[in-house]
Order: C-alpha cells, then sequence, then structure tokens
C-alpha cells in the first residue's frame, strides 16, 4: 500500500480552519502533510524569516490516518518567493528552524540558480501566471542530478478558470523537459474544498501530462525522497568519516626506537 503525502497545504492564522484542513487530509489518505509558511521578500525593506508555530501548538491532537492505525505527520515548511538573489540567504540559521526548504523563482536566472546552486528541497512552478522564460534541459537536469524537485499545484486551478488554462500549460511544459522525473504534486491548498484524494490528484498528474507511474509517483514516492533530501540537507553531509589511528612504534628489546636505530645503524663511523 503506498503512502501518499502532500507537502503543501497553506499555513493560516485560523488555528480551526488549519486544524480542519489537516483533519480532512488524514481523512483522504494522506499520512504526512507539510504546513507552508510563504515568505516573499522585498528590496525596499528588511523583512523577518516567519518562525513556525510548534505543531501541537498549532493542530493540537493530531487525526488518525484513514486506513492506517497512526496519527498523520506534520511538518513545517518554508517557500521563499525570489525576485532577486539577495533574497536567499544560504546557511541562514532561520531557514534550519523548518523542516523542508522551497523556492519559487520569478526569473530565468534564478530558476537556473536555484535548480544548479541553492541548497534547497523543492522549485515551486508558479501556476497563477503565464512563466516569463521557457524550462531548459540543462538546469532542469542538473536540479534532477542533485535531487531537487519540482512542485505543481493544483488548488489555483480549482478557483479560477484562467488560472487552470496556466496551471496546465505550465504543467505541461515542466513536463515535457524533465520527463515526468523529480515531480511532486501538492494542494496549496488553503480551504478544506480545494483538496482532493490521492486517487483524484493521480489523475490530474495525467491531465498535466505525467505517466500512469510517475502521476502516483508524484504523490508518493517522490515526497518520500523529498523528505530524505531535507534530512541531508539539514546535516550537511549526512556522511561521518572515520580515520583509524596507525600504532605507535614499539621499542626495541635494547630500549632505542626503531627510527632510532635505524638512523644510528646509517652514520658514518667517526
Amino acid at each position: 500500500m503506498s503512502v501518499f503525502m502532500d507537502l503543501n497545504v497553506m499555513f493560516s492564522p485560523n488555528r480551526n480552519e488549519l486544524q480542519k484542513l489537516v483533519e480532512t487530509a488524514a481523512h483522504l489518505g494522506f499520512s504526512t502533510v507539510a504546513i507552508n509558511y510563504v515568505f516573499e521578500p522585498t528590496t525596499r525593506k528588511k523583512q523577518e524569516v516567519p518562525t513556525p508555530t510548534p505543531i501541537d501548538e498549532l493542530i493540537g491532537q493530531l487525526p488518525v490516518v484513514q486506513g492506517r492505525s497512526r496519527p498523520i505527520r506534520v511538518l513545517n515548511r518554508l517557500t521563499v518567493v525570489m525576485s532577486d538573489s539577495s533574497h536567499f540567504r544560504p546557511n541562514a540559521p532561520e531557514y534550519r528552524r523548518f523542516d523542508l526548504l522551497a523556492m519559487q523563482p520569478t526569473t530565468e536566472k534564478l530558476f537556473h540558480a536555484a535548480c544548479m546552486l541553492y541548497d534547497i528541497d523543492i522549485i515551486c512552478i508558479s501556476v497563477t501566471e503565464k512563466l516569463p522564460f521557457f524550462f531548459k534541459r540543462a538546469p532542469i537536469n542538473g536540479a534532477v542530478d542533485r535531487g531537487v524537485v519540482f512542485e505543481v499545484s493544483y488548488s489555483a486551478a480549482i478557483r479560477d478558470a484562467t488560472m487552470r488554462r496556466y496551471t496546465i500549460a505550465n504543467a505541461v511544459s515542466l513536463m515535457e523537459s524533465c520527463k515526468g522525473k523529480n515531480v511532486i504534486l501538492c494542494s496549496a491548498a488553503e480551504k478544506t474544498l480545494e483538496l482532493r484524494g490521492p486517487y483524484d490528484v493521480i489523475n490530474l498528474g495525467l491531465l498535466f501530462g505525467l505517466s500512469d507511474s510517475d502521476a502516483k509517483e508524484a504523490v508518493s514516492s517522490a515526497c518520500r525522497a523529498v523528505l530524505m533530501h531535507a534530512e541531508t540537507r539539514k546535516t550537511v553531509s549526512g556522511v561521518v568519516y572515520t580515520v583509524k589511528n596507525q600504532p605507535a612504534p614499539q621499542p626495541s628489546p635494547d630500549g632505542e626506537a626503531p627510527a632510532a636505530k635505524k638512523a644510528k645503524a646509517t652514520c658514518p663511523d667517526d
């Protein structure tokens, strides 16, 4: 049985609404959701990165996942909407408060940097407007090689017919470039009516140009890979190096160290 995830449920200061969102996600069969805090800095004034509210204070008692005997897992996620390279601060301590780190680039140059350079987990594709650039194979392949995934959200397509056209057009353009690899499908839901079950999302993936297997992976194994990538990112490299100590040289029976004895043997007679 597949484990389904929705890694983008929008944060709301209304805790009752957020509680309903998490309960609905659990009822639909999602085992993991991520509450998304969107941070859109500007160049005019300095803005502080939002601080995530502890899950136990935000949600209270976690609902049990439909068809399973365990409660839903809730994570915190930060999405930085970038219109300038200075908006992203690598290794900023504020970013480490979040379980997942995502970026939504607004220019081709920033999209290239997100794919090739920035230490992030998710690259968000805008679905509310026509993209001002085309997807190129080189940066997308670079992101795939680094384990970074591309996210397409579907709730905007439910709200508005114009956004529906943009969502489908941008998603299809992405799938043609990445061949359906390293893609996740999320809701970005603000209300419970905008959430869809995992198999409905898989059907949307087919509409976006994904194959059957890639559409299923986009709500299951690809999301699990994001969590593993985030854990590795937070532990810098995820690898512990060990060095074997060399044994100390033992003295010879006459009390001299081997090195000294060898040097003495090679000295010429006076």
